[in-house]
């Protein structure tokens, strides 16, 4: 539990301006030494980012970020801004960033807090097996869908293999089968055979 007091507000009514889009995500910034050493504030910290984050963003556009949330910390005083963010022309392919303020704007001073410990917060923060994404590697798909994988494969001595005994290069049962009457025809086609002496010539 962490208790937050509010000491200045403005809505959004109050800020005359062009606002987001409904439904954007929002890009989270932090900054202030607090949320790096103090304890609390970390927590804070993942609270808020809990508080906002949606669904996971594989890629980003750039026209796609248009609402900046920054989060300040400066002693015990917590600053929430809201921005709207505008690409501006710049003369180069990368484009001009300026922030609007578009609200809400909120002063907060951190209050009372009840946090869990790190062994009970750890076991609540445990992703379970189930959501953890399984690691495929040299796999990938094209976009029709088919999939697509390497194998990497040492350079092998072939003079050192013995094929004397591996199985794939034996014979089958009915190949030995076939041999053995060729063999067979081989032998009494040798027993057929007239043989020719010295009166007969």
């Amino acid at each position: 539990m962490i208790e937050l007091g509010v000491e200045k507000f403005q809505s959004l009514k109050e800020f005359k301006n062009e606002k987001v889009a409904v439904g954007l995500k929002p890009c989270l910034l932090f900054a202030g030494e607090l949320f790096d050493h103090n304890h609390e504030y970390k927590r804070l910290q993942n609270l808020l980012v809990d508080m906002f984050h949606r669904e996971p963003a594989t890629s980003v556009r750039l026209q796609g970020l248009e609402h900046v949330i920054m989060v300040t910390a400066v002693e015990s005083n917590i600053y929430f801004r809201s921005y709207k963010m505008l690409l501006k022309k710049s003369g180069t392919r990368t484009p001009r960033i300026e922030l609007e303020e578009i609200g809400p704007s909120i002063d907060f001073k951190l209050r009372r807090t009840k946090l869990a410990s790190m062994d009970l917060f750890k076991l609540a923060s445990k992703k379970p097996k189930e959501l953890k994404a399984k690691k495929v590697k040299n796999i990938s798909r094209d976009k029709l869908g088919s999939k697509h994988g390497q194998i990497h494969i040492p350079k092998q001595n072939i003079r050192t293999i013995q094929t004397r005994k591996m199985k794939g290069l034996k014979k089958s049962a009915t190949e030995k089968k076939e041999a053995r009457k060729r063999k067979a025809g081989t032998t009494t086609e040798a027993t057929k055979r007239p043989k020719y002496s010295e009166e007969n010539v």
